[in-house]
């Protein structure tokens, strides 16, 4: 830490007073002004600082304007810088150009409060549609929840420009929003020769819900749902961490039982979403029979959630302060006796799949992504360590439990389909084996929910879910909700995919796009 604070005293200069961190949420936070932060932007790069979130707030008296929070974090350091800036007026400087991450975050605060970026080198609407009426800012605090009135009347002009690939030979595929299926809208424009991709361009936000919006004006407790709403197959995590948050703002410890249950089921979400995603892996390469494996093993457990928590996706049990609801020291041994099982039938569906040469032909050197895109596009979870990243948000920003658990990143350096296959069967061995260490160990004591103390305050939480760090920042005011945002790693990693597809071709899309796996709905917020 006292090095770290040296190194940003080196680069803030007369700044250095202003530097403040909370012990227990291992953040540093300092204010600059906007030609401060132009000046030092140059060194934070330098210095290896990664750009993980971006995102603006506006003071309850609407006077005192708008400030810019820019969180970075430097890989194997667990603090995390936010410069706060606030800003004269509604324009401020593009950071694009040297944090290419920030692109969709300054079109993200553009849309929601109205803030122009200079230089930015994208400006079209991120998650305002073209329906969307002009000059409505939806996260100003004069605007109010309800309905709005919509554009209907759209010219060619009010279209969204999608980017233009020309040559001889070149045509667009145009994929979506609305797909076979049920799953949810997103368009995908690829530019092609013959089957081969030389350009995609991905478009989300088709069902924009206004998660941050709703939460305005509750109090802590109400925004639990809505924090466990944000991604089905998430729950537990994005529960786990809003609920963190107010912890640290409230200097709430929840019991130690409590914290062994939340990881429980934590790795458990982590475990049924990989075993998901495997699966859709293998489906994607017309290999049902082998697929069938954990597709089964997928629903036993969520059957197990199911029985432990009377939710298959592990709603309504996790709540600040701890949890809601007690799960017994029997049922959570029948769990432990359910993985013996399940170790051995999950290696065997692994060790079908690595001796199928069809398979590992389909899955090897697809869909790769560069190790050198991680930092700039933040890229976290599975999709980065399946690329050589040394990335894991329980070790680098340690929480909860995690510190006595002595994890390791399972990585693997081709970053193809077959590396994120791979890591993710490494990492639901690992999920098991720490399931059945935190049953062994659990404590004793029954209690499993402390009272919350109000207070106001802010503060930052990270988390490790299954496809990568999310974020969640919380400010509370008189004891209500004044701004909640959250970033998943759906929103950094949907990114990486148009990357990962160049060269391949357009029959490969669904296989690299499963591996990934990656949240509509974690996205759309």
């Amino acid at each position: 830490m006292d090095e770290l604070r040296a190194e940003l005293n080196g680069i803030f200069g007369n700044k250095k007073a202003e530097l403040a961190t909370d012990g227990r949420s291992q953040e540093i936070a300092i204010t600059l002004s906007e030609e401060e932060m132009e000046e030092t932007l140059p060194a934070i790069a330098q210095k290896g600082f990664i750009l993980i979130a971006l995102f603006c707030t506006q003071e309850t008296d609407t006077k005192k304007g708008f400030t810019l929070h820019y969180v970075f974090e430097r890989r194997h350091q667990p603090h995390t810088l936010t410069i706060q800036i606030p800003l004269k007026n509604t324009t401020a400087q593009s950071i694009a150009e040297t944090f290419p991450a920030a692109c969709w975050y300054e079109r993200e605060i553009t849309d929601g409060f109205g803030i122009k970026f200079k230089n930015a080198f994208d400006i079209r609407r991120l998650f305002l549609h073209e329906t969307y009426p002009n000059d409505f800012h939806p996260l100003l605090k004069t605007i109010k929840n309800g309905p709005i009135t919509t554009n209907t009347k759209n010219n060619a002009a009010d279209e969204y420009p999608f980017k233009q690939v020309h040559g001889e030979g070149v045509y667009q595929i145009p994929v979506g929003p609305v797909h076979a299926g049920i799953i949810e809208p997103g368009h995908f424009r690829f530019s092609v020769i013959g089957e081969t991709i030389f350009n995609l361009e991905i478009r989300m936000f088709y069902k924009h819900r206004g998660i941050e919006k709703l939460a305005e004006g509750k109090t802590p407790q109400e925004s639990v749902k809505i924090a466990q709403a944000i991604s089905g197959d998430e729950t537990a995590a994005n529960t786990t961490a809003y609920c963190n948050a107010i912890e640290k703002i409230t200097d709430t410890n929840a019991p130690e039982r409590a914290w062994h249950i939340r990881t429980i089921l934590l790795e458990t979400e982590r475990i049924y979403s990989h075993l998901g995603d495997m699966a859709g892996m293998i489906i994607d390469v017309a290999y049902p029979a082998g697929a069938s494996p954990f597709f089964i093993l997928r629903e036993q457990t969520l059957q197990q959630n199911q029985k432990l928590t009377g939710s298959r996706f592990l709603r309504d049990i996790i709540t600040t302060g701890g949890l809601t609801k007690n799960i017994p020291d029997e049922s959570l041994t029948e769990f432990s006796d359910y993985l013996e099982e399940f170790s051995g039938k999950f290696t065997e569906a692994v060790n079908a799949i690595r001796s199928s040469t069809s398979v590992i032909d389909r899955l090897e050197r697809t869909g790769v992504i560069k190790k050198e895109l991680i930092e700039p596009l933040n890229i976290t979870g599975p999709a980065a360590r399946a690329s050589g990243a040394q990335v894991d948000t329980r070790i680098d920003h340690p929480y909860g439990l995690y510190p006595k658990l002595h994890l390791q990143k399972r990585t693997r350096e081709e970053g193809d389909v077959l590396s994120r296959f791979e890591v993710k069967a490494a990492e639901i061995h690992d999920s098991s084996a720490i399931i059945q260490k935190l049953i062994c160990r659990i404590p004793e004591n029954k209690a499993i929910h402390t009272t919350l103390k109000p207070a106001d305050g802010s503060a930052l939480s990270l988390i490790e879910a299954p496809r990568g760090q999310n974020l969640h920042w919380v400010r509370i005011k008189d004891g209500r909700i004044d701004r909640y945002k959250v970033r998943t790693a759906s929103f950094c990693n949907w990114q990486a995919i148009e990357h990962a597809v160049l060269g391949n071709i357009v029959p490969d899309f669904p296989l690299i796009n499963k591996s990934l796996n990656l949240s509509y709905a974690g996205t759309d917020l």
